[in-house]
């Protein structure tokens, strides 16, 4: 056998082990992907890593249930401030009546403010002019 025949072989060797190696991991991804579906898979990996984050967390946590707590119920107050904040201010305007509502205070607004522009818009009085034939009181010498 030449050289020639000898490499022609090993590479027909080297080419036929890789073409089994990749049909062999061909078969493993879909065997490994069949039992699944992405939407599946993804969860599972979510779960698994809440799961996980939770463990921690309550390793780190130990005995400081307190301020867990604590925060845990400021958090809660937070998200509902909104609806805490309506009943309480609704609650002080049902007490507290004695304050105009705000068509009220505009009206009294508009009135101030036309009564203003009239006077701005009324023409002042002339002044009368001095009359030269009033006599000079003593002192009044500032001409």
């Amino acid at each position: 056998m030449s050289d020639l025949e000898q490499q022609f072989r090993e590479d027909r060797a080297l080419r036929n082990s890789a073409l089994a190696l990749l049909k062999a991991d061909v078969t493993h991804l879909k065997t490994s992907l069949s039992g699944k579906g992405l939407a599946e898979r993804t969860v599972s990996r979510i779960t698994t890593g809440a799961k996980d984050t939770l463990d921690q967390a309550s390793e780190k946590a130990g005995d400081k249930v307190g301020i867990l707590a604590a925060l845990i119920g400021a958090i809660a107050l937070w998200f509902a401030r909104e609806p805490i904040l309506d009943a309480f201010l609704e609650e002080t305007s049902d007490e507290d009546t004695s304050e105009p509502d705000d068509a009220e205070v505009k009206d009294s607004d508009t009135e101030a403010l036309e009564a203003a522009e009239i006077e701005l818009t009324q023409p002042e009085e002339a002044i009368p002019e001095a009359d030269p034939n009033i006599e000079k009181a003593p002192g009044d010498d500032h001409e």
